[in-house]
C-alpha cells in the first residue's frame, strides 16, 4: 500500500474544521487591523532563501526541499513565508511606490527535519507582514493582533520579548559575544562552535542544557543597545502595559532567521510539550534592501497552525441548512429539484434513497441540519413539501411553489 511521505499528513474532516475555524478567525482579525490577503507560490528560486534566511541558518543548511527542475533552475519548496512576500513586494514595485502595505497569508511550508509532535515536514503557517511603517507602534499592533487571535480562540500563552538591536549596536555586541565564546570554546556543543563562525548570536537559541547554563554568564545584547533601539524597546513595553498585555523579557530570545533586527517576540504555550512556541516574529527593516529593493522598514509574524489545533476550543456547533429526503422512489427527482432551489443561499444535504420519515429525521440530526424537508407519496400528489425546524421543533406543510419563494428565516 502506498502511504503518504513521512511528516506529510492528511487533514481529514474533523481536524479541518478546527483548521478552517483558525484560518477564518485569524483572517477576520487581520482584516480588522487593515491587512489584505496575499498568496505567493509554493516553489521559489533557492537564491531567495539563501539571501534572506541566510546560508548560515539551519533552514538553508539542512532543511530545504531543494532540487533542479527540468529547465535547470535551482528551486525549492518554500520553508517560510516572509521571503516570498518580500519578493512579491519588490517584484510588483511596491517598494518604489512608497506608502504603507499590509498583507496576511496562510498556506503550507516545507522543511526536511525530524517529524515530531507539532512539527511536520509539510506544515501550515498563518503570517502577517507590514511594509513602510518605521514606528514601534506597528510592532505593538502586531503583538496585539496575535493576542486578539489567541484570545478569540481561547488559547493561553506567555509573551516573551527581546531587542536584537540594529546595525549600530549589533556589531559591537557580536564582537563581545565572540570573545566570550572563544574563552569557552571547548565547553560549547559542536553546533554552537559552527554558529560562532557563521552567526554567533544564534548560539543563544541553543537547546543544549549545558550551553544554556554557560550562556547565562554571556554578555547581554539588551545591555548594549544604542539609544534609538533602547528608546524603541521602552516605548514598546509602555504600549503593551497600557493595553494590559502581559510579557516577559527574555534576553536569550533570538529569531531563527538572519533578517531580524530590533524587536523580537515569541508566544509560547505550556500545553504542547517541548515545542512550546506557537507564534513568533519581529522587525526586519533591512530585508527589502538585501533583496535588491528600496530600503523599507518592515515587521511581521508567523503562527504555526498544526501546533495550535489541539488547543483550539471550537464554539458549540449550531444547526445549519437543509436535509432533503424522499419517502417514495417516485419523489426523488422532485426532492432533488426542491433541494437545488435552496443551494443558492443555504447549505443543502440530499439523501438519494427513499426512506421512512423516522430515518430521514435521524439523517438530518446526524448532519446537524436546521431543517428536515421531506416529500412522500401524499406530498408528491398534492404538490407540497413537509418541513420540520429541528431547533424549534415545529413543523408545517407548504406548497412547493411557495417553498421556492421563501427564505430560511421565514419558516
Amino acid at each position: 500500500m502506498i502511504r503518504s511521505l513521512r511528516g506529510m499528513n492528511d487533514i481529514l474532516s474533523q481536524d479541518y474544521e478546527r483548521f478552517e475555524y483558525f484560518i477564518d478567525t485569524a483572517s477576520k482579525i487581520a482584516r480588522r487591523y487593515g491587512f489584505h490577503y496575499i498568496e505567493t507560490p509554493l516553489l521559489e528560486e533557492t537564491a531567495l532563501f539563501k539571501r534572506s534566511v541566510g546560508e548560515s541558518s539551519d533552514i538553508v543548511g539542512k532543511e530545504m526541499y531543494q532540487f533542479t527542475d527540468k529547465g535547470g533552475n535551482d528551486v525549492c519548496l518554500r520553508p517560510e513565508g516572509t521571503a516570498g512576500v518580500v519578493r512579491a513586494f519588490i517584484q510588483n514595485k511596491l517598494d518604489k511606490k512608497g506608502g504603507i502595505h499590509r498583507f496576511f497569508y496562510h498556506g503550507p511550508m516545507f522543511r526536511y527535519e525530524r517529524p515530531q509532535k507539532g512539527r511536520l515536514r509539510e506544515f501550515h503557517q498563518f503570517g502577517v507582514e507590514s511594509f513602510g511603517v518605521k514606528s514601534v507602534f506597528e510592532d505593538a499592533s502586531m503583538i496585539m493582533m496575535i493576542s486578539d487571535i489567541f484570545n478569540a480562540l481561547k488559547i493561553g500563552y506567555t509573551l516573551k520579548l527581546n531587542s536584537l538591536g540594529d546595525q549600530n549596536c549589533m556589531p559591537e555586541y557580536r564582537e563581545n559575544l565572540v570573545k566570550f565564546l572563544d574563552l569557552h570554546v571547548n565547553e560549547i556543543c559542536s553546533d554552537c562552535q559552527r554558529r560562532k563562525e557563521t552567526n554567533p548570536i544564534r548560539v543563544l537559541d541553543c537547546k543544549n542544557e549545558s550551553c544554556q547554563t554557560l550562556y547565562a554568564q554571556a554578555p547581554k545584547l539588551f545591555n548594549n543597545l544604542c539609544d534609538s533601539c533602547k528608546s524603541d524597546f521602552d516605548t514598546l513595553l509602555k504600549l503593551l502595559d497600557e493595553n494590559k498585555i502581559a510579557y516577559e523579557i527574555d534576553t536569550h530570545l533570538v529569531r531563527g532567521l538572519d533578517y531580524y533586527s530590533k524587536s523580537a517576540f515569541e508566544f509560547v504555550s505550556t500545553e504542547i510539550g517541548s515545542q512550546s512556541a506557537i507564534a513568533g516574529g519581529g522587525r526586519y527593516d533591512r530585508l527589502v534592501e538585501f533583496l535588491d529593493g528600496k530600503e523599507t522598514p518592515a515587521v511581521g509574524f508567523a503562527i504555526g497552525i498544526e501546533r495550535l489545533l489541539e488547543l483550539i476550543i471550537m464554539p458549540q456547533s449550531r444547526r445549519e441548512g437543509y436535509y432533503f429526503g424522499a419517502m417514495d422512489d417516485n419523489a426523488l427527482s422532485t426532492t432533488m429539484k426542491a433541494a437545488q432551489s435552496r443551494r443558492s443561499s443555504e447549505k443543502v444535504i440530499i439523501e438519494y434513497s427513499a426512506k421512512s420519515l423516522k430515518a430521514h429525521l435521524k439523517g438530518a440530526d446526524r448532519v446537524n441540519a436546521r431543517y428536515c424537508a421531506v416529500i412522500g407519496e401524499n406530498e408528491l400528489k398534492d404538490g407540497t413539501i413537509w418541513i420540520k425546524d429541528l431547533d424549534k421543533r415545529s413543523e408545517k406543510i407548504i406548497s412547493l411553489d411557495k417553498f421556492q419563494e421563501l427564505t430560511c428565516k421565514k419558516f
